[in-house]
């Protein structure tokens, strides 16, 4: 979802910054929560170092290709919800998207706030989505397929909703500019199909794993009820 330079401009990249600022102050009352709720500082601590370098590897290593007005990776934003919590997922995807901007592709930098944006707040759209329909009295291990494909629809659905935003306000409803976001959305959208099956796939296995998927590197809910 790495929007492509060009998208928005000048003083138009104004708005970017404010949305930045509201999905990084997301973060920060998610990180907040984590503490309180989730382990402790010292496991947001070690859970957020772990996301980064994941997040970091899903955007240098995973298969990504451009498509019209931005990139298609795979982010398993709801892998990283279920297994490290809500705080490390968002501090890990801010953290990994800033280093990969500032070693390894500076071109990115400008559009560094549309691009969190884009991915902080669909993730707490869908830390809330889970909140609601993964029962508390269900361990996120147990989480089922139709569960997992709602949080993944709506991770991946939020996201091209907003780089269709970026992409009208930069470039207007032109012919062309419909076209390349919607072959965006297209192509993007073929996620749901796969990251579904990855998150069971995971889930699977820290389930069967359970001695190694629990203390302050996981997040709690994924073996104990709320």
């Amino acid at each position: 979802m790495h929007i492509e330079p060009g998208v928005v401009e000048g003083a138009k990249l104004f708005l970017s910054y404010a949305t930045a600022v509201a999905g990084l102050g997301l973060t920060a009352k998610l990180a907040r929560d984590a503490v309180r709720e989730n382990g402790g500082a010292a496991a947001l601590a070690l859970r957020s170092l772990l996301t980064t370098a994941l997040v970091f590897g899903f955007f240098e290593v995973l298969p990504h290709h451009p498509v019209g007005v931005s990139e298609v990776h795979l982010i398993l934003g709801s892998t990283l919800l279920l297994m490290f919590g809500a705080g490390a997922a968002a501090i890990g995807l801010a953290a990994g998207l800033l280093i990969q901007g500032l070693f390894f592709a500076p071109f990115d930098l400008p559009q560094y706030g549309m691009n969190v944006t884009t991915l902080l707040v669909p993730l707490w759209g869908i830390h809330e989505l889970a909140r609601r329909i993964i029962p508390a009295r269900t361990a996120y291990v147990d989480t089922s397929y139709k569960q997992a494909l709602a949080l993944s629809t709506a991770y991946q659905g939020g996201i091209v909703a907003w780089v269709a935003f970026w992409a009208f306000y930069g470039h207007g409803f032109s012919a062309e500019n419909l076209a390349s976001v919607g072959s965006f959305g297209l192509a993007y959208m073929s996620v749901v199909l796969v990251e579904p099956l990855i998150d069971l796939g995971v889930l699977a296995a820290a389930k069967s794993l359970t001695r190694y998927s629990q203390g302050p590197l996981f997040n709690v809910r994924l073996h104990q009820p709320a």
